[in-house]
């Protein structure tokens, strides 16, 4: 049986045209739940974007921090193969969103607020 977690990020990817996965992580890189349209997908393993994403976004919140600016609310990269989206959720916990090239980038930062929200409520 899925995770109420993972019905989260299973509802963020089909709200995603061109998702591939996400993920919902703590910010030691630990991934809670992932969820792969394609699990034989070469460039896609959620737990190793995870973990990688989640020490980017640690770096930028630092960045942003010493510079006054506040917390990141979402970060976006860019990548020819792989676009990636990851937004703090609570407590240090973040999610992820894996999008093949060309996928609407605001469609899913949209997907990802609302899984955000709704995992955010689902921690308690």
């Amino acid at each position: 049986m899925a995770s109420a977690f993972a019905a989260i990020l299973r509802a963020a990817v089909g709200q995603t045209p061109g998702a591939l996965g996400s993920a919902f992580a703590a910010d030691d890189g630990e991934t809670v739940d992932a969820i792969a349209i394609d699990p034989s997908h070469n460039l896609l393993d959620e737990s190793f974007l995870a973990a990688h994403y989640g020490v980017v976004l640690a770096h930028i919140q630092s960045a942003l921090r010493t510079l006054h600016y506040g917390e990141a609310e979402i970060v976006t990269v860019v990548h020819p193969e792989l676009s990636v989206l990851v937004r703090p959720v609570k407590d240090g916990y973040f999610a992820l969103l894996a999008l093949a090239p060309a996928s609407s980038l605001a469609l899913a930062m949209a997907a990802l607020d609302r899984a955000a929200l709704a995992l955010a409520e689902e921690m308690g």
